[in-house]
């Protein structure tokens, strides 16, 4: 059996050692070289049965054993297992690509795609296949079939290593403070645990890092300004060549060279830029499209943002006699004024939501829903002492899913919050496996022997991964390349995660996820006033912050020019001109850290988080209209859309659940944006 898995079980996290990755995938990648040579040469009519079913048992072979691999990569990461990582990626690439490109496999797919009695799962999982060996560069002329590979192998190696230099930076710096009246105003939480991360690290006083659940205390609620301005500066600056660290993790380079590769990659497919390449597989019928989308969103939404950050300069200034308003101090005096105007703050939240209760409490308003049940099993090989695991068993106690928690921010961590796959549903004949996720997140962990406390904005982070891990849990689809999230649009795929959030804000669903730490009281209704009637404040600003992002991403691919480069930081410049209310100091970097676009999957696609939030918001509003816990309308949203993972088009999906498409007006509405 291969080192890296084992077909009747769970990763054996402990023993997956650097020294084992290479070889392993050496030989199943090996193997699966061999399974399709074989296939393609003992075959002469080729179907579902002959050829995709042992192709898919061998795809997903590979996948299961990569995927604790690039996991633990990314969430206990060190040296060794770096540079193994690092050995197999470009090895990856080029199966990957050798597949896609494979000419005869390619037309062996065209007479299985017109076998009868195929179902429409089948039927799908085909098209996007064939249309993966299209993007793949299958129908190219040899040469470009080479550069292709070659480009391929390279974007992988340059996104590893920007996502390597970010956590390197990340972690390269932190600051030791001796004298507690530096800590001004910080909450006695983020003090404990700066006492506490001082302390594993054999240190004598309170220890700030660039860890989020130890940068946002200071930036919300530091009374010192130079202290917010320094952890701004290095946090706004790493892996770039500015800051406390210019020039040591720097990915200037890599974003380059990125932009390039990609502009080229998608000319060789015939593609003006690689914005159009990205839609291939979303939604969104053109470019034009999304940025109409995104410019409409922004029209809406500027004039209240500018009119939210007017009323913040003013009560600086009535309030502190402070006119000087910069980018360290915004989070600091918005947290001030929504103190002073809804009598609130995340804080006076934290202790209503220990992880004791929110985490039974999320399940519990699943179940409710999808009439699902949850529990925790013990004894499970993780690779981290924090980790905890969950199986989900339907109402005839059938185990349909499993998955890993790791909650916890720590040092060699990726930061950020995910969900992953570690294995997905596949039936047939003679396989039977049920879908397995990852769920992790970076909140603050338990301190002084208390259970850890969430800020509110934590618990909508973590209802969000769930939703993505139920999309991939939940699904009734057999064939894993259109089971779950597989092969759902990209601009679709946030619907089920976004979807999730909206519970976290509605009373009785609170009831269930909250519960004060000491006491095991609700949150009081007061205190739920309080907080429901701040629930969009400066929401508009945070609107055109996330257009700021999205119309960046998109318009740096979109208009990428091989004579004038990336253009990245022009480009960035003329986007918040257009959009932005705040703009940054000129040496803020947030760029060189944006991995989800320079890293992660989201290249020309982070508006897919704007999009996908309009379908959420209305998905949402049809419970508004029957109650949050209509049992009818849950089982619906289970059966039309979790359930049936990539197996339809996202939009023929949410028609059938919601009966018509989608309609604006209720993100603006949740959101309260109230129009130009």
């Amino acid at each position: 059996m291969n080192a890296l898995i084992n077909m009747q079980g769970l990763p054996a996290f402990s023993s997956i050692t650097p020294d084992v990755v290479e070889p392993a995938m050496d030989q199943l990648l090996q193997e699966n070289r061999q399974t399709i040579q074989q296939l393609l040469s003992s075959q002469q009519e080729y179907t579902w049965k002959n050829l995709i079913e042992p192709l898919e048992k061998a795809e997903d072979r590979l996948s299961r054993a990569w995927s604790p691999v690039s996991h633990m990569n990314a969430v206990v990461n060190n040296d060794e297992l770096r540079t193994a990582y690092n050995a197999v990626l470009p090895k990856l690439s080029e199966y990957a690509t050798e597949v896609g490109q494979n000419g005869q496999l390619c037309n062996a797919y065209k007479q299985v795609a017109e076998e009868a009695g195929l179902d429409r799962a089948q039927q799908k999982l085909l098209q996007n296949a064939l249309l993966d060996f299209h993007l793949s560069g299958v129908d190219l002329e040899e040469d470009k079939k080479q550069r292709f590979k070659e480009i391929s192998q390279e974007l992988s190696q340059l996104t590893t290593k920007f996502e390597e230099n970010l956590l390197d930076a990340t972690n390269a710096w932190s600051k030791l403070i001796t004298d507690e009246s530096d800590l001004q105003g910080l909450p006695e939480s983020a003090l404990a645990l700066a006492r506490q991360t001082a302390a594993q690290r054999d240190q004598e006083g309170w220890l700030l890092t660039l860890e989020y659940p130890s940068y946002l205390p200071v930036m919300t609620y530091a009374d010192d300004r130079q202290l917010r301005r320094e952890i701004y500066e290095a946090f706004a600056t790493r892996a770039s060549d500015q800051g406390p660290h210019a020039g040591q993790w720097d990915n200037t380079e890599a974003m380059e060279r990125i932009l390039e590769l990609r502009h080229e990659q998608a000319g060789l497919l015939g593609f003006s830029n690689y914005a159009d390449r990205s839609l291939a597989k979303k939604m969104a019928r053109s470019s034009d499209e999304v940025i109409a989308f995104l410019t409409d969103l922004a029209e809406r939404s500027r004039t209240q943002a500018e009119r939210e950050l007017n009323e913040l300069r003013e009560f600086t200034s009535e309030r502190y006699g402070f006119d000087d308003l910069q980018a360290w101090d915004i989070g600091y005096y918005a947290e001030k004024l929504r103190q002073a105007r809804h009598n609130i703050c995340q804080e006076e939240l934290k202790p209503y939501f220990p992880e004791t209760r929110v985490l039974p409490g999320m399940f519990a308003v699943v179940e409710r829903l999808y009439g699902i049940r949850i529990e925790e099993t013990r004894g499970i090989d993780t690779w981290h002492p924090d980790v905890r695991f969950f199986e989900i068993r339907d109402s005839h106690n059938h185990l349909r899913g499993q998955f890993y928690l790791d909650l916890y921010a720590r040092p060699k961590k990726r930061g950020g919050a995910w969900m992953d796959e570690c294995a997905t549903r596949f039936f047939t004949d003679t396989v039977d496996q049920i879908p397995v996720a990852y769920l992790t997140c970076n909140f603050s962990p338990p301190v002084d022997g208390k259970p850890s406390l969430f800020t509110h904005d934590e618990v909508l982070t973590l209802f969000h991964e769930f939703g993505h891990g139920l999309h991939h849990l939940l699904t009734t689809v057999d064939y894993p390349a259109v089971a779950g999230i597989n092969g759902v649009a990209w601009d679709a795929v946030e619907l089920p995660s976004q979807f999730m959030e909206n519970w976290c804000w509605e009373k009785a669903a609170l009831d269930l996820i909250s519960g004060h730490v000491d006491t095991g009281d609700p949150i009081p209704d007061e205190l739920y006033r309080r907080m429901y009637t701040a629930k969009n404040f400066q929401s508009a600003m945070q609107m055109v912050r996330q257009l700021e992002f999205a119309l960046f991403d998109f318009r740096i691919h979109r208009e990428y020019d091989p004579r004038r480069g990336g253009r990245i930081y022009e480009i960035l410049q003329e986007v918040r001109q257009l959009v932005a209310v705040i703009t940054p100091p000129a040496w803020n970097r947030f760029a060189h850290g944006f991995s989800h676009i320079f890293a992660g999957g989201y290249a020309a696609g982070y508006y897919s988080y704007k999009w996908a939030e309009v379908l959420s918001a209305d998905a949402f509003s049809l419970f508004e209209e029957r109650g949050i816990f209509n049992a009818d309308t849950g089982q619906a949203f289970l059966r039309e859309v979790l359930q049936q993972g990539g197996s339809r088009d996202a939009m023929e999906l949410f028609v059938a659940f919601r009966g018509r498409e989608p309609e604006i007006e209720p993100l603006l509405r949740h959101s309260g944006i109230l129009g130009p």
